[in-house]
């Protein structure tokens, strides 16, 4: 048995015995849970327990924090705030709540392709998904096509592009959006599949465009680089098709049409 300090001596050792165990919410709140627990009559196992229980809860919502930061999302809209009703396909619709619900699919490095019109949602769509992920604790980043291509270039042109592929191994799932705004640039489309390539059957793209693959020549210099991301994309892949007209049109001509001076 360890030598145990004089209840006082102990009291001011706790902090940092609790500190170098890195357990910062009991360091905070061990008196108070103790005093509850002298007043309810809990037994030792159930004074830990209430410890350990508060210390496990306050971590998993400090990483949420966390993981929603590093994910650099636009805004924060669920899933279920979409407003699907004609736009989507039921059984696509229920394709997509199943897969904001688990995560096995991104172990598997399976991809999720959103097509559609520009205003149509597959933004949110986009961010529903990773808000449901970063819930099941997987980590999770978001990009403009342009940004990341713009940011693989920079590595590339320090001679880093490598490490830089590898970093983002970090987040098993990898949002795209708006792919159809990379110019068909040879060294911006290179960058991009390269990317493609990289995280084939290791890690997950989320991707939304608003052009078919038909029209994914004006995205890469070759055709047959287009056939070689596109094979590799829909290889393992779930594939979204969204339509209807834009959300921002529509509320714009309700907001132009409520502003309308109204015939005496």
């Amino acid at each position: 048995m360890p030598s145990i300090p004089r209840p006082q001596a102990a009291e001011a050792a706790l902090p940092i015995l609790l500190r170098q165990l890195r357990l910062a919410w009991i360091r905070c709140h061990w008196q108070s849970i103790a005093s509850q627990a002298e007043g309810e009559g809990w037994s030792h196992s159930q004074f830990l327990y209430a410890l350990c229980e508060q210390e496990v809860e306050q971590r998993q919502q400090a990483r949420q924090h966390r993981l929603l930061r590093a994910a650099h999302l636009p805004w924060s809209k669920a899933l279920a705030d979409y407003d699907h009703g004609g736009r989507i396909e039921t059984h696509r619709w229920q394709e997509l709540e199943a897969l904001s619900r688990q995560s096995e699919w991104l172990q598997r490095g399976e991809n999720v392709l959103l097509f559609g019109p520009s205003g149509v949602g597959k933004t949110h769509l986009a961010v529903g998904i990773a808000l449901a992920q970063i819930g099941l604790d997987q980590a999770c980043r978001f990009y403009p096509a342009t940004s990341l291509v713009q940011e693989l270039q920079k590595a590339r042109a320090e001679y880093n592009l490598p490490a830089a592929l590898e970093r983002l191994d970090r987040y098993p799932l990898l949002l795209i959006d708006d792919i159809g705004y990379v110019r068909r640039d040879e060294q911006e489309s290179s960058v991009l599949f390269e990317l493609i390539c990289h995280r084939y059957e290791r890690r997950s793209l989320l991707i939304t465009a608003n052009q078919p693959f038909t029209a994914w020549d004006e995205i890469f210099p070759s055709s047959s680089m287009t056939v070689a991301a596109v094979d590799r994309l829909v290889h393992h892949c779930h594939i979204i098709e969204i339509s209807g007209d834009s959300h921002r049109r529509a509320q714009a001509s309700r907001r132009s049409g409520s502003q309308q001076p109204q015939q005496p």
